[in-house]
């Protein structure tokens, strides 16, 4: 009897994929749906209320849950007083989105707008702590062109940064 030849990267995986760690799993797996559409895959209950592993689905991307588990070494970022780190969305209509997921209470950081790189962008923290950018792209632009649009925001934003000392 042969096995079938195992991929070193699952069907439906990516070779990049978030591993959230969230005080309250279950709960931010509730939010997850709600707010971003997100398909539950699968939960590995662990001991008491506490989700060992947890699967969703956002769009074409997995993304991993575990429960904080401070024996384990496995912080959120509430309990690390914040995260440096933001998971980036791109999805259809990044309006749309942020307000679907403020509506089910992230906290938006930073508004939907249009930006010197092409995208309508804004910036959103779940309830959990975990930091998430969401983007639409609407205007393809060369490198170049990004570099004029990104000076020309700075002069716009201090004008008095471009000008020539007093001497």
């Amino acid at each position: 009897m042969t096995q079938a030849k195992v991929k070193p990267i699952p069907d439906g995986m990516r070779t990049v994929t978030p591993h959230l760690v969230c005080a309250g799993a279950a709960a931010a797996i509730e939010f997850y749906k709600k707010a971003f559409g997100a398909e539950e895959i699968m939960r590995m209950p662990g001991m008491g209320d506490k989700l060992m592993h947890a699967q969703i689905r956002i769009g074409d991307s997995a993304v991993m849950l575990v429960d904080e588990m401070p024996e384990w070494g496995a912080l959120g970022p509430k309990m690390l007083k914040g995260s440096p780190v933001t998971i980036h969305l791109f999805v259809e209509d990044a309006d749309a989105f942020a307000k679907r997921a403020a509506d089910a209470g992230a906290v938006v950081k930073m508004p939907v707008a249009d930006t010197f790189w092409g995208d309508r962008y804004g910036v959103l923290e779940d309830p959990y702590g975990h930091n998430w950018s969401v983007a639409t792209h609407v205007r393809n632009m060369t490198p170049e062109e990004m570099a004029a649009e990104m000076q020309k925001m700075n002069m716009q934003d201090c004008p008095d940064a471009h000008r020539p000392a007093d001497t």
